[in-house]
Order: C-alpha cells, then structure tokens, then sequence
C-alpha cells in the first residue's frame, strides 16, 4: 500500500526564500529521520511565503501506512512557522 499526500503551507512571518528553505529544510529531516518517509518540495520554490510538499510512505498494511502520515500531519503542525493550508491524501 502507498500513501501520498500534497501539503501545502504559508509561512507567515518568513522574510526570505533562505529563511523558508531553512524551516523545510528541518522540517524535511525530521520526517525522514523520524518516519522513515520521503519528503520533496513540488511547487512554489521562487515564493518566500508559500510552499507545497510532496510526502510517500510505503507498507504492506493500509492501517499502517495511515497512521505514519497522521504522525506525519502532527509533526507538521508542530512547526509554528508553517500554516497548513491545504491536504490532499491519496492512495495508490
């Protein structure tokens, strides 16, 4: 079972594309380090307040799968730079 989910964020108080490159960056690390699950930045790289990514986790076993990107989703929100604004989740 594959899960994959697009994520889209603001970044309210960033000031520059490296200060936004640095909280992905961290962001990024810490969910692969910690979820074993790949993370890339699909869209908006030239804007400084807005960004999407693109997250993949694979099992054998649907429950499990859904609940690392739950875990995935938690992290995320834990990052109060990042404002989660749009979630799209999809199996394949």
């Amino acid at each position: 079972m594959i899960l994959y989910a697009e994520v889209e964020f603001m970044l309210y108080e960033g000031h520059s594309l490296k200060q936004k490159r640095s909280v992905i960056k961290r962001l990024m690390a810490k969910l692969h380090n910690e979820l074993n699950v790949a993370v890339t930045e699909l869209d908006y790289h030239d804007l400084w307040q807005r960004t999407k990514l693109g997250v993949v986790t694979v099992s054998n076993d649907l429950t499990h799968v859904e609940q690392i990107m739950q875990e995935v989703f938690r992290i995320m929100d834990t990052f109060t730079e990042l404002e989660r604004t749009i979630t799209n989740v999809e199996r394949l």
